[in-house]
């Protein structure tokens, strides 16, 4: 009985349990826990995406590539005649022989397309590098200089950051004339103000650069310093955005082609090849649809190869 009354006073012994471990990850030095996945590899998709980007960024060269092959050796990819035509086979569809068709007086169309690429490209490049030399030129005096010079030049820029592109061009081309030439001169001068823009916010940042600061401090001569170690240090987005810049020029060249003020018929034109097919789009589709194919795949091509450089420049 005393036994009892004994085990009744006595508190009651709380048990411990012993607690579970804690997870191996949270030890220091110890191992991470299983998953039941294979260590070290990550997920497929992300295998892939980088292999994925090479053959875009191939596929965007390759079309690049075969474009210029158009343009600069027309002849080992076409055979034929861009100016002669068969009236027997005109508005024939695409087929074995005829690649692309025939237009309304017999020309093969994929000849004319690849001859075409000549003159559409030649100005392309004139209207880039016309871009290019004029707005690097006005963005690295500005951004270098400074003061009164560098308002002045970006105001003029501002203002003509405010016309739309294409509006510009289509002004400038009006008071200089049609002909090939004047379309690249037009398109040019209206793309030069987004390469000045560009160039003087980068060399802005160069400028800062301390040893810029020491290069100047130390009295090396300004165009030393300014070809040395400014343009040499912040041509890397301008490059890129020359890429794009080429197949917007080339959609900007095409529509003022498309509009008439490019070269005289029959050359061969992408522009005017589309313009000259918009009367039988009803029964020869392929007369515009594939000039305009081609030159959707060279300007989002173009527009890829710009932007892999400039995330290659960002990273």
């Amino acid at each position: 009985m005393s036994d009892v009354l004994l085990a009744e006073r006595e508190p009651a012994r709380v048990r411990a349990v012993p607690s579970a471990a804690p997870p191996a990850a949270a030890i220091p030095g110890s191992p991470a826990p299983s998953t039941g996945e294979p260590r070290g590899r990550r997920p497929r998709s992300r295998r892939l995406r980088p292999a994925r980007a090479h053959v875009s960024v191939a596929l965007a060269a390759l079309v690049v590539l075969t474009v210029i092959g158009f343009a600069f050796l027309p002849s080992v990819f076409a055979t034929g005649d861009p100016l002669a035509g068969v009236p027997a086979d005109k508005l024939r569809p695409p087929g074995p022989q005829h690649w692309f068709g025939t237009d309304n007086i017999g020309r093969d169309l994929y000849t004319r397309v690849v001859y075409g690429a000549r003159l559409s490209l030649t100005a392309t490049l004139i209207a880039v590098t016309i871009a290019l030399v004029a707005g690097t030129l006005i963005g690295l005096l500005a951004g270098t200089v400074g003061g009164a010079v560098d308002i002045v030049l970006m105001r003029i820029v501002d203002v003509m950051l405010s016309i739309p592109s294409l509006l510009l061009s289509l002004a400038l081309v009006t008071a200089l004339g049609f002909g090939t030439v004047n379309v690249a001169i037009a398109v040019g001068v209206a793309m030069i103000a987004g390469f000045a823009r560009v160039t003087r916010s980068e060399v802005l940042r160069v400028r800062r650069a301390p040893y810029v600061e020491a290069a100047f401090a130390s009295g090396v001569r300004w165009w030393t310093v300014l070809g040395r170690h400014i343009l040499r240090n912040s041509y890397g987005p301008v490059i890129s955005l020359a890429a794009v810049e080429f197949g917007m020029a080339i959609l900007a060249v095409s529509a003022l082609s498309f509009l008439g003020f490019g070269s005289a018929p029959p050359a061969p034109e992408w522009g005017s090849m589309i313009s000259e097919g918009r009367d039988f789009l009803s029964v020869a589709w392929w007369m515009t649809t594939l000039p305009g194919l081609v030159i959707i795949a060279v300007v989002l091509s173009a527009h890829h190869l710009g932007h892999s450089l400039s995330g290659r420049n960002r990273s």
